[in-house]
């Protein structure tokens, strides 16, 4: 090549190189123009939700050491409707005495629970504010996230006014067992602390996508209620002041279940593992190891613990008393059984504590306590808790003990317990002693009671 053929080559190559720079000037230019910074997102989105977010302050009632105690707790809510309605925890608000939440403009009202429900752990809150009160409210939606997302978690940990903390969805459907039978649940790495129970869990387009619920002590790890499942739930708590489950009385299985290494030959359905006495499930012929394949026309399939809840969750909103078609596979054979459920109703039993004895008596519930009711399938009274420097602990009472009898009078029931209580409290003069038919285990033993020592006043 000469010397013009070499200087019109770099000639060229020095425009197409030019060009090429001012090319990707020009799209970098574009992109920065049309991709919204990140930060600007993620302000956007706080500042559409922060404004609602309340701080919950509560006094409670403790009787789980068998003496009458108050505490104070703190936990985070979010206001969902211009009435003043705020979100929060089950467990936030569960045996207290006095609500008080905090706005983030600085204002406060006291409030009351108007619905709550401890098998998904919801409550929702009225305030107590003078009519006309404008308030900020932050909108759910119903849309299920994908694994991935960013997620802002919102709320009051550790009792401090507010915080927000940022990660993302690890699992947007994660089994907890015994958290709840009714719903999946949203794992994330968005740091939730004590005190961040109740609070918004918001995606980045400002919405509410769930309810934080559960954390630890390092903030790594956290779980959250889906805002779809709320939702579906919500009209119940405002009508009824509870979720208003309906009750077959079976426990399902699925299909595949890995970590116990078992895998049933069935390509739909799921398995009945269990049905307890005296349900309207056993009532109607259901038995254990039937693979229930239909709900009124509906498929059910189970492969996985993760379809369990789903399932779960629709036999639940089935109505009282309503007749409902199962289709199971028995034996190899197809067979129609007519189920009604009745209404589950309370999830846990009254309790009183008896302070000068020194225990607590508590109602005997098939869904908190399964383990009692093997031993009293018709209910009655256990001691769910002792003073550890009280009279019954002296005595030799034990936690989940069955109160049989006290002072020869049989007892079902907390009110019966407590006017027996009441009795002896009126009658110290005459006597300081009673007899106690207690169950432990499965066997009847008499244990007498001395309370001549007032514990609960030294203490």
């Amino acid at each position: 090549m000469n010397n013009l053929g070499k200087q019109h080559f770099r000639s060229r190559a020095n425009r197409c190189a030019m060009t090429g720079v001012l090319s990707a000037l020009l799209c970098a230019a574009g992109c920065i123009s049309s991709t919204p910074d990140f930060r600007e997102v993620v302000s956007e989105a706080k500042a559409s939700v922060a404004p609602s977010v309340v701080f919950i302050r509560v006094i409670y009632n403790d009787t789980e050491s068998g003496r009458n105690r108050k505490g104070v707790a703190s936990g985070s809510g979010v206001i969902v409707s211009k009435e003043g309605e705020v979100l929060t925890n089950h467990h936030v608000v569960d045996k207290t005495s006095e609500i008080r939440c905090q706005l983030a403009d600085g204002r406060s009202f006291s409030a009351k629970v108007l619905g709550k429900d401890k098998d998904l752990d919801i409550a929702l809150l009225k305030l107590d504010m003078p009519e006309g009160t404008d308030v900020p409210v932050a909108a759910l939606s119903p849309r299920r996230l994908e694994v991935g997302e960013v997620v802002l978690a919102m709320g009051a940990p550790w009792g401090l006014a507010r915080s927000v903390s940022m990660g993302i969805v690890s699992c947007n459907d994660r089994f907890l067992e015994d958290c709840g039978d009714y719903t999946l649940w949203y794992q994330t790495d968005a740091a939730i602390s004590p005190g961040n129970s109740g609070g918004p869990l918001v995606d980045t387009d400002g919405l509410v996508v769930g309810l934080n619920a559960r954390g630890n002590l390092w903030g790594d790890q956290a779980f959250t209620i889906p805002s779809e499942t709320i939702l579906e739930i919500l009209p119940d708590l405002r009508k009824y002041g509870e979720a208003h489950w309906a009750w077959f009385g079976f426990k399902l299985q699925p299909l595949e279940d890995f970590k116990r290494n078992i895998r049933f030959d069935a390509k739909e359905g799921a398995l009945v593992a269990d049905v307890e006495p005296g349900s309207p499930a056993e009532k109607s012929g259901l038995k254990s190891n039937d693979l229930l394949v239909s709900v009124d026309g509906e498929k059910v399939t189970a492969r996985f613990w993760e379809d369990i809840p789903a399932i779960e969750r629709r036999l639940g909103r089935k109505e009282f008393e309503k007749t409902c078609a199962f289709k199971v596979v028995r034996d190899g054979s197809d067979v129609e059984i007519a189920v009604a459920p009745t209404e589950k109703g309370k999830v846990e039993g009254e309790e009183f504590a008896c302070g000068r004895w020194g225990l607590t008596a508590k109602e005997i519930n098939r869904f908190y306590n399964p383990d009692l009711i093997f031993f009293a399938p018709e209910g009655g009274v256990y001691v769910s808790g002792l003073a550890w420097d009280g009279n019954a602990d002296s005595c030799g009472f034990r936690d989940g003990d069955i109160i049989v009898s006290i002072g020869g009078k049989p007892v079902k029931t907390v009110a019966e317990v407590k006017a027996v209580y009441e009795d002896s409290i009126a009658k110290l003069e005459e006597r300081t002693r009673l007899p106690f038919v207690v169950m432990r285990r499965g066997r009847r033993t008499t244990l007498v009671l001395d309370y001549t020592e007032d514990t609960e006043e030294e203490d």
